[in-house]
This record gives structure tokens, C-alpha cells and sequence, in this order.
């Protein structure tokens, strides 16, 4: 069943919110008084002001002085085409591009739109950390061990507590905590397949899946994929009788790049063909607590009565991608995932474990992750409107509803490979669109990212970078493109 909102005005807010998605609220129009949504969702003004400042937040409405709330006129530009990758398996292969992405994205020096990571001015670390000191100065010595290797038992039971509000069921006993979700990732694919097998995945996908499978030795099948509804079922059913499939590995929601959340009616469908085929499904939901919408999407796992999803997840994203903390759960596939993790790293640091779990269970979790998600939101909107204005023109561009990246398909004229490496020069790092690709697609397409929030030298780079695309296909830049990077 749906998540129910949290709070009233979150409610109220939400049900705008759909009126805007579904176009009964157009934009530039008025949304309703203040005084007429009270009366109609029997609350006070104080609440439907909240929901007001939250879908001001989000961007959803602006205020205009003396005249009241206006659904946003934002720019909307095409959202990129369904892709179209060949149904073969693939070997991986080790991205150089990737590695020159990687070592600059972690360059102050550089506008930073690459790696998608969350700002630490983001993030609500300053309490976390005065626990981690706290367990260091008291318990540090007691704590200077080994941790169990599924991981410390306070930690695993928060982690199981949060995931019931969303219907999923974790026991305690089921999780295993790992040094971030690729380990994750890395441990869950290991646990089901075997060198040389085939894991079906979206196209595009996190480079750092792609990685991991290069690792194991393992093929990647590209299924073709939506940029709002997710990967192709069709596609998938011929891929799953035409060829063994060993696994499939999929975000559970908010896809790296795209941004793309299928529908839960599509994810039952999904496991039911996965059933079918005896296929394991492993979801990564590193995303899905940064939703724009009063609901949480529901992770496959929540859904699968069969039990032949792993899960993994981490606190990466949303808090601490510093603490390298994530998580894998299965009962159906346990004993091989701790063969694997003891193999692997043996077991995870202490301390930062039993930080994560006072910080979980003292609370302010959620008022961190609403506040996060507001920034990620008016992030996201601000940079479609500068890619609106000073990119060129046939730019597609992702319109996720959760996440902090934007996927961008630029005119075929547009090498993003010699685009990234221009745009060094000048100090800006984007993620160019073959990394997330086994076979090198998109070679037209970039992702950015917003996890560093919006100022003036985001702004700038964002305008730069425009400018320098549409030069690429003889276009002017925008008059409002400065001339040269901020640095």
C-alpha cells in the first residue's frame, strides 16, 4: 500500500503537486488562495502555508508579492528518447575516461558537476561526527576490534526499523553492513553468478556497476530504457528467452543517470518475469529517500514475496559518504553473501557503525533528509532552466522526480568525450555519457551532477559548459554565457 505522508501539510502539498504533474494546474496560473485550500482540506493556514513554502521550495510555486502563490513557468525541455543498446552481452572494459573523471571530480579547483556527490555544506554531519568522537574518546578501546562480520547488531536495527515505514521487511539478522553500496553491489553479484555469466542491466547504468562486473569477469546485457518509466519489460522478456541470464541488476529507484522510477505496478510485472525465469534480482536504492514527492518509492524488495531480491543500499547519498557504510540484504542468498564479505574485507569499521545507529535512533534523521531533498529539488530546477537557456538547441534533458543528476542528450554534432576534455581546461568536470555504457554508447549524452547545491560558480560553469556544447555545433552561445570559467 502507498506510504502515507508524514505529516498534514505535506499532504496538502502533495496534492498540488499532482495537479501540476497532471496538468490541471497549468504553468504561470494561480494556485488556489491559501484560504480556499484550508477550508477544502479542512486545515488551518498554517498548515497550507507550509505546503506552500515546501512547493516553493521544490520550485513547484513561486510567490509573486501582493498577488499570492503561481504554479512555476519553467522551461521543459524534451526528456532524452528511449535508448536503443543492442541485446548482446558485453565485456566490460576498464574506462580511462572514467579514472580522468574521478581524479578531478575530487578537485576543488574544478566547477563540480561530475561525481554525484552531496556537498558537505549539505549535509547533516556535524552531529554525526561529535558521536563518532564521543565512541572514540569513551568506548574507543573496547570498540578497537573486529565487528562482527553481518555487521554490528544496533546498526542493522535501525536500518530494519526505517525500512518498515516503506512495508519492506529487513530483519535485523538478514542484513549484512558494508564498506558502501559497491561493496554491496560487489558481494551481492558474487553471491549468484559465476565468472562469464551474463547480469542484465538499464542502459545506461552507474559506472561503478559496470566496474564491478568488469571485475567479477562478468558480461553486461544493456536493456533499452525510459527516462521516466525505467527499462523496457519487453525488452527484457526477449533477452530472457532468447539467452542464459544469470542475474539482473537494477536501481530501485531515481536510475543513475536517468533518473527513471518505474511504476509499481511495473516492478510487480518485473519480478513475475524474473520469477519465471528463476532469475535473481539485486536493486541498489542508494536514491530512494531523496524523493520530491510525499511518498518514498517502494523498493522491489518490498514487493517481492518470492524473496529473490538482494538489497543494497548505503547512507552515501544522503549523509555520510565519508563513513563508506552501506548494506546488503537477503535471507534466501545470507550464507553466500558472508562467505563473500568475510572473503572480501572480513568485516566493516566499528566506530562509524555505531555512529550511524545513534544518529538513526536520537532522531532528526528525517528532518535532515526533508531539508535535503528541498535543496535537491530547487538544485535540479535551477540548472534545467540555465540548460533551457544557454544549451543548444535539441538538448534533451532527464526530469527525475528524486536523486540529485540530470541526463542530458545533446545534438549528434556534440562529442561530450572532447567536450569533457575542453572543459578541463577550463575547470569544469562533468560525467561524459560513454562511462555509463559497457559498449561506449552515448557518446552525445553527459550527466551532471547538483550535489553540490547552487551558487554563483555553479551557475557560471553550467552557462560555460552550454557555451562550449553549442559551439561545438556552430551555434552561438547565449549573450548571458560569461567568457571565460569561473576558477
Amino acid at each position: 500500500m502507498p506510504q502515507p505522508a508524514r505529516f498534514r501539510y505535506e499532504a496538502v502539498a502533495e496534492l498540488i503537486a499532482q495537479g501540476v504533474r497532471d496538468g490541471t494546474l497549468a504553468p504561470g496560473t494561480r494556485a488556489p488562495s491559501l484560504r480556499a485550500i484550508a477550508q477544502q482540506q479542512r486545515t488551518s493556514l498554517t498548515t497550507a502555508l507550509q505546503a506552500y513554502r515546501l512547493l516553493e521550495d521544490r520550485g513547484i510555486l513561486q510567490a509573486r508579492p501582493q498577488s499570492g502563490f503561481f504554479v512555476a513557468d519553467v522551461p521543459r525541455l524534451p526528456a532524452p528518447a528511449t535508448t536503443r543498446p543492442s541485446l548482446q552481452p558485453t565485456e566490460v572494459a576498464l574506462s580511462a575516461l572514467m579514472l580522468t573523471m574521478l581524479e578531478h571530480a575530487s578537485d576543488e579547483r574544478y566547477v563540480p558537476l561530475g561525481c554525484a556527490i552531496p556537498s558537505p555544506a549539505l549535509l547533516d554531519s556535524a552531529k554525526l561526527d561529535r558521536m563518532l568522537a564521543r565512541s572514540a574518546r569513551v568506548r574507543g578501546a573496547t570498540h578497537n576490534t573486529y565487528s562482527p562480520p553481518r555487521g554490528e547488531a544496533a546498526l542493522r536495527i535501525e536500518i530494519a526499523r526505517r525500512a518498515l515505514r516503506w512495508s519492506q521487511q529487513l530483519a535485523p539478522d538478514d542484513i549484512v553492513i558494508t564498506c558502501g553500496a559497491t561493496e554491496a553491489l560487489a558481494l551481492a553479484l558474487s553471491a549468484v553468478t559465476q565468472p562469464g555469466d551474463t547480469v542484465a542491466i538499464e542502459s545506461p547504468t552507474y559506472f561503478g556497476a559496470l566496474q564491478v562486473l568488469r571485475a567479477l569477469r562478468l558480461k553486461a546485457l544493456e536493456l533499452p530504457t525510459d527516462a521516466r518509466r525505467g527499462v523496457s519489460l519487453d525488452a527484457l522478456a526477449a533477452a530472457l528467452e532468447a539467452q542464459p541470464v544469470a542475474a539482473c541488476l537494477l536501481a530501485s529507484s531515481f536510475n543513475n543517470p536517468l533518473g527513471c522510477t518505474m511504476a509499481e505496478h511495473d516492478k510487480q510485472a518485473l519480478l513475475a518475469l524474473l520469477a519465471t525465469h528463476r532469475v535473481p534480482l539485486i536493486e541498489d536504492d542508494v536514491y530512494g529517500d531523496i524523493h520530491f514527492g510525499a511518498e518514498r518509492p517502494r523498493p522491489f524488495s518490498a514487493l517481492d514475496a518470492g524473496d529473490r531480491t538482494i538489497y543494497c543500499a548505503s547512507f552515501s547519498k544522503t549523509l555520510a559518504p565519508g563513513y563508506r557504510v552501506g548494506w546488503v540484504a537477503s535471507r534466501r542468498h545470507l550464507p553466500k553473501l558472508l562467505e563473500a564479505k568475510f572473503a572480501a574485507t572480513l568485516a566493516a569499521p566499528v566506530l562509524p557503525q555505531l555512529a550511524l545507529a545513534e544518529f538513526l535512533a536520537s532522531g532528526g534523521y528525517d528532518a535532515h533528509l526533508r531539508r535535503l531533498r528541498r535543496a535537491f529539488a530547487d538544485t535540479l530546477r535551477r540548472m534545467t532552466e540555465v540548460i533551457a537557456a544557454h544549451f543548444p538547441a535539441g538538448t534533451r534533458v532527464s526530469q527525475p522526480a528524486g536523486g540529485f543528476v540530470l541526463w542530458l542528450a545533446l545534438p549528434k554534432a556534440v562529442d561530450t568525450r572532447a567536450l569533457f576534455h575542453r572543459a578541463l581546461e577550463e575547470r569544469i568536470c562533468f560525467a561524459p555519457g560513454v562511462v555509463f555504457s559497457a559498449a561506449g554508447r552515448y557518446a552525445n549524452c553527459l550527466r551532471l551532477s547538483g550535489g553540490w547545491g547552487w551558487d554563483a560558480r555553479i551557475e557560471k560553469g553550467l552557462r560555460r559548459l552550454g557555451a562550449l556544447a553549442a559551439s561545438m555545433t556552430g551555434q552561438l552561445p547565449s549573450p548571458g554565457a560569461p567568457p571565460t570559467a569561473p576558477r
